[in-house]
C-alpha cells in the first residue's frame, strides 16, 4: 500500500485536504504544489485537481509549507492570515542585495564591537507593530511586474514600506558572526528585511542564511509529511 492509498483518495483530495509538508532546500513553493498535484493525479487517476498553497516559503527557505486541495482551496486566504513562526540564522558583517544568501555579499562592516547585551536589546525596537521595507528581491508587484524582475536587471524603483506585526523577536544563540532567533509574526512579514533592518539598528550589516518556518496558524512542522515521502 502506497502512501496517497494510505492517507487520501480521489474523493477526499476533491471534497478538500489540508496537506502539510515540509519544504526543502531550494525548492520553490510553486515547484512543490506543481510536483505534488501531478503525482497525485498519476497515482489516483485523476484528469484534475485543484491545489494551492498558503504563505509562500523562499526556495533558500525550508519548513512548513501548507497545501490545500478540492474545496479547501477556498480557505486559502484565511489560512494565509494565521500567525507564522520562524526560526534561522542572522549573519553580521555583511550584507546582500537581497537581503539573504540568494546574492553575494555587497558591503561588509565591522561586527567585533557587539555585545550579547547590545543585541538582545536591539530585538525590542522589532516587537509589536512595526514599519518594514519589502527586499525588492520579492514576488511583490508593482506596474504590473514582480519586484525581483526589476531587481535582476539593475533597475532603481522605489518599494513603500508597510506595517507589519511582530510578536516575538527572540535571539536564542550568538556566535558571531552568526546569532540564531525565533520570530513570531504576522501575515506579510519579510524576515529578510528584519535581518537587514536589524544589522542597521545595530551598526552592522547583516543578512539571512537560514530560515525554517516552524509553525502557521494552528499547524506545526512537526506534523508535516517530507516532500520525499509523498512522492515515493
Amino acid at each position: 500500500m502506497n502512501f496517497f492509498e494510505q492517507h487520501f483518495t480521489a474523493e477526499t483530495l476533491q471534497e478538500g485536504q489540508v496537506i502539510l509538508i515540509d519544504k526543502p532546500l531550494g525548492w520553490t513553493s510553486f515547484q512543490v504544489v506543481n510536483k505534488i498535484r501531478w503525482h497525485f493525479k498519476k497515482s489516483l487517476g485523476l484528469n484534475k485537481l485543484k491545489i494551492g498553497h498558503a504563505g509562500t516559503l523562499d526556495p533558500l527557505a525550508t519548513g512548513l509549507l501548507l497545501l490545500c486541495t478540492g474545496k479547501k482551496t477556498k480557505s486559502i486566504a484565511e489560512l494565509q492570515e494565521g500567525e507564522k513562526e520562524y526560526t534561522g540564522t542572522f549573519t553580521l558583517g555583511g550584507t546582500t542585495p537581497s537581503y539573504d544568501l540568494e546574492t553575494t555579499v555587497d558591503h561588509t562592516f565591522p561586527f567585533e564591537h557587539l555585545s550579547p547585551n547590545q543585541l538582545y536589546n536591539a530585538t525590542a525596537q522589532f516587537t509589536g507593530e512595526i514599519m518594514q521595507q519589502p527586499p525588492l528581491f520579492s514576488a511583490l508587484k508593482k506596474e504590473g511586474k514582480r519586484l525581483y524582475e526589476f531587481a535582476r536587471i539593475g533597475t532603481s524603483i522605489e518599494v513603500p514600506s508597510r506595517k507589519v506585526k511582530v510578536s516575538t523577536f527572540e535571539l536564542t544563540q550568538i556566535a558571531l558572526p552568526n546569532v540564531t532567533f525565533l520570530v513570531r509574526c504576522g501575515k506579510g512579514t519579510y524576515i529578510r528585511s528584519l535581518a537587514h533592518d536589524f544589522g542597521k539598528a545595530v551598526q552592522s550589516g547583516a543578512h539571512l542564511s537560514s530560515l525554517r518556518r516552524t509553525q502557521s496558524g494552528e499547524f506545526r512542522v512537526e506534523k508535516a509529511y517530507t516532500l520525499e515521502s509523498v512522492l515515493n
